[in-house]
């Protein structure tokens, strides 16, 4: 479904403060892959997410989704292919808007404009259901306006408004960073629910080493560049902490350089 071959990139290249972010990324999910991406700082992570959204070009290599060659595409032009969902809860949504006006611009997304009513009273209803599977009061808070809604209740309309449409690749960019414990779990809860009901294929980056292993079907970890770990099924449901860090070690060389992943062990 996606597959990345021999993907570079080099941020200012020939200066001194050159640095490869990507170094011959080769990737391939498949229908049902829920993927899990843990690496240490600099490790490439959101770049690669990047890349395949359009953000930055790519310095060689390629990039398709169900057989399309996207390399070259527009960031506009692949977004009808993804869903995202950023670290930041500000991001994603209009805070100005209410949560109606956002979900409808959501479900608006790549059809052309046109002078009828803005949300119908079917699309109203249709937002309520939709709403109440977050099981957090905001189908009842519809004219609300989205910049009142706390940081969790925000990253949950963002996820919701993300896969309206049901995109062929869902990228969450470590959704639940800046959340706290207890509203991150409610978060990722919500996104687990969402990709199995939709059958989303998922590729999620996260700091929490108990939430790599735990969540998906599959986990990769990433060091200077490239994917060094790759474990999916039963071997990556049997996994402890330790076994990843030393499969991370074995096959980078390195020790795993991220305060926060350990911490949040």
């Amino acid at each position: 479904m996606l597959e990345i071959k021999n993907v570079r990139k080099t941020f200012n290249p020939g200066t001194i403060n050159e640095k490869k972010a990507l170094n011959g990324i080769d990737l391939r999910l498949e229908e049902g892959d829920f993927v899990t991406v843990i690496g240490g700082n600099g490790a490439g992570k959101s770049t690669m997410l990047n890349m395949i959204a359009g953000v930055y070009p790519v310095d060689c290599g390629s990039i398709c989704i169900d057989g399309e060659d996207i390399t070259h595409l527009s960031e506009y032009k692949r977004a009808k292919y993804l869903g995202r969902v950023f670290q930041d809860p500000m991001t994603g949504t209009a805070a100005d808007m209410q949560i109606e006006e956002n979900l409808a611009l959501a479900a608006r997304r790549g059809k052309r404009r046109t002078l009828r009513k803005g949300i119908t009273a079917k699309e109203r209803k249709e937002y309520r259901e939709l709403l109440k599977l977050l099981d957090l009061g905001l189908e009842d808070r519809m004219t609300a306006k989205v910049g009142l809604l706390s940081g969790g209740q925000r990253q949950a309309l963002t996820l919701l408004m993300a896969t309206l449409k049901k995109p062929r690749l869902l990228l969450l960019d470590e959704h639940t960073a800046a959340l706290d414990p207890k509203t991150a779990k409610k978060v990722l809860d919500i996104t687990e629910e969402i990709v199995e009901k939709n059958q989303l294929i998922t590729l999620m980056i996260t700091h929490n080493m108990m939430d790599a292993i735990r969540v998906g079907n599959r986990l990769i970890m990433m060091h200077e560049g490239q994917i060094v770990v790759d474990v999916r099924g039963e071997e990556k449901k049997k996994l402890t902490i330790e076994q990843l860090l030393q499969m991370f070690e074995a096959s980078s060389g390195s020790h795993f350089a991220s305060d926060k992943a350990i911490l949040s062990k």
